[in-house]
């Protein structure tokens, strides 16, 4: 990853020159990922125009850039084809009114729990559906209505378009940076399906794109309880997808400043963006990677740079809409093909072999997840497979010396952590039945986690008590005392020396 050797300062020609590449650059994502979604173009220019102001006016990292993304839209589909665009428009307003609820109790913090298997996945899973979801653009619809694979001489035209549009942008950054590649490859497309007159699909052919400034709009639909029972899942899982890839793009963006944004004010920020896109026409949206480095790598550091990218987006908006309907659509087909191999992580599978087996299935199992289903449901089954393998690797580290001291007491000197998934071995290492009358066990080396770690030594202590003997617990925290004081005279606790490690459990409140 590179890094800047210095904190630059902000520089506010640079910040608007990087947000007009920006813009330039946002344009042929934002009518793609519309597509992806099922709606008007114009419904994601919109989203990217006001998702990407307020954002960079009040968002909690300046730089970051954010509009319409692929993430959300690939999601969205479902709901636009059951239920219509204007069901989407108020599950985006209740979307960011949950963000906003995020940011306000400091959720953001929780992005830090995220393994780096499970980002993995989730940008493995999400390059997939992207893939998968070009090849709708493939098919064409039979005298019947049945969705069909094209084929012979149309084929032909629209995978070469496809293919001089991905070299374009592949091999055009190695001769000039002048102008964006993907904006360069959709001119050169466009200019020779023109000269050429090749009958292939545009934009304006799929959809009417021509618009204004976005206008106030109460989604037209029923406010009863069913209403917000159909929108309410969707929102939830709009939210999430828009927190976790805002985060995780905000930790990408805070490496290569060597800086530290405010991730729950981003949170706030993102939530109040998507209301007033929802309220404005527009799909909703989140932090976008791909534009964020394009941003940082221009020299876009400040917050006029996401200023100038939305303002620049709305002016290609108001003024450029006829110039935007010409597009050919196979060029937006290769803008998305190469996102998608820019955001697969090809090196996951250099290293599957070489990492542990947990780590890889769980890569595989978040990208699988990420394709049936969506990024949200994804990231949290792959956290929890990744803490439930951490749970059982540390559970086995469990242990104990035991010696006999100068006393003839038997001691059992700890080792590993104590908590609800290490029990089972922590009562393996005691014999109530064969030891001696005096028993010391020495929590020095070892640390007491949550309540069920406590109980289990409540448990121990009982046990030992049944059997006449006594036991010594030497080194045990006062928060542990205080849950055993029950065993009265058969427990000795030495806490002269005991470390406070403040558990947080009901008992001890």
């Amino acid at each position: 990853m590179l890094t800047l050797s210095f904190l630059q300062k902000i520089n506010y020609k640079d910040d608007v020159l990087s947000g007009l590449t920006v813009a330039l650059a946002l344009v042929p994502e934002a009518i793609a990922f519309s597509f992806v979604a099922g709606v008007n173009p114009l419904v994601g220019l919109y989203a990217a125009f006001m998702v990407g102001l307020i954002t960079a006016l009040f968002g909690g990292r300046p730089g970051m850039i954010s509009g319409a993304t692929g993430a959300l839209a690939v999601v969205m589909v479902e709901l636009v084809a059951h239920h219509g665009v204007e069901y989407l428009f108020i599950s985006v307003v209740l979307m960011g009114f949950i963000q906003i609820i995020a940011g306000v109790f400091r959720l953001g913090k929780f992005i830090r729990m995220v393994p780096h298997p499970v980002m993995l996945g989730f940008v493995n899973g999400l390059a997939i559906v992207i893939f998968l979801a070009q090849l709708k653009s493939f098919q064409e619809k039979d005298v019947n209505g049945v969705y069909q694979w094209i084929m012979g001489e149309p084929l032909g035209i629209l995978l070469g378009l496809v293919m001089l549009t991905m070299v374009i942008i592949h091999f055009l950054p190695k001769l000039t940076k002048i102008i964006p590649s993907s904006l360069a490859a959709i001119l050169v497309v466009t200019g020779l399906v023109i000269a050429l007159k090749l009958n292939v699909n545009t934009v304006g052919d799929l959809a009417d794109i021509s618009g204004g400034f976005p206008q106030f709009h109460i989604p037209t639909v029923p406010w009863t309880l069913e209403t917000l029972l159909i929108i309410l899942p969707y929102s939830f899982i709009f939210a999430a997808i828009g927190l976790i890839e805002s985060l995780l793009t905000l930790q990408l963006v805070d490496e290569i400043t060597e800086t530290r944004g405010k991730g729950n004010k981003e949170c706030i920020a993102q939530g109040a963006a998507n209301i007033m896109t929802g309220f404005f026409g527009g799909m909703g949206g989140c932090a976008m990677i791909g534009q964020s480095m394009i941003n940082i790598n221009s020299g876009g550091l400040g917050r006029l740079s996401g200023i100038s990218a939305a303002l620049f987006l709305l002016s290609f908006i108001l003024f450029g809409s006829e110039l935007i309907a010409i597009i050919p659509v196979a060029a937006l087909i290769g803008v998305m093909f190469i996102v998608v191999i820019g955001t697969f992580e090809w090196s996951s599978l250099r290293i599957l072999r070489k990492i542990p087996r947990s780590d890889a299935f769980v890569i595989i199992l978040v990208s699988g997840t990420t394709v049936a289903y969506d990024l949200a449901i994804a990231v949290v089954i792959g956290v929890i497979v990744s803490a439930l393998v951490f749970a059982w690797e540390a559970a086995q580290r469990m242990n104990a010396k035991t010696y006999t001291n100068d006393n003839g007491q038997l001691v059992y000197e700890l080792h590993g952590p104590l908590f609800f998934g290490s029990i089972h071995s922590f009562n393996k290492l005691f014999n109530q039945h064969e030891d001696p009358d005096e028993i010391i066990i020495d929590f020095r080396y070892t640390h007491v986690h949550d309540h069920s770690g406590l109980e289990a030594i409540d448990a121990l202590v009982v046990r030992y008590s049944k059997q006449g003997k006594r036991l010594h617990l030497v080194h045990l925290s006062p928060e542990c005392c205080q849950l055993l004081n029950q065993a009265g005279d058969m427990v000795e606790v030495n806490v002269s020396e005991d470390p406070h490690y403040h558990i947080a459990t009901d008992r001890l409140a």
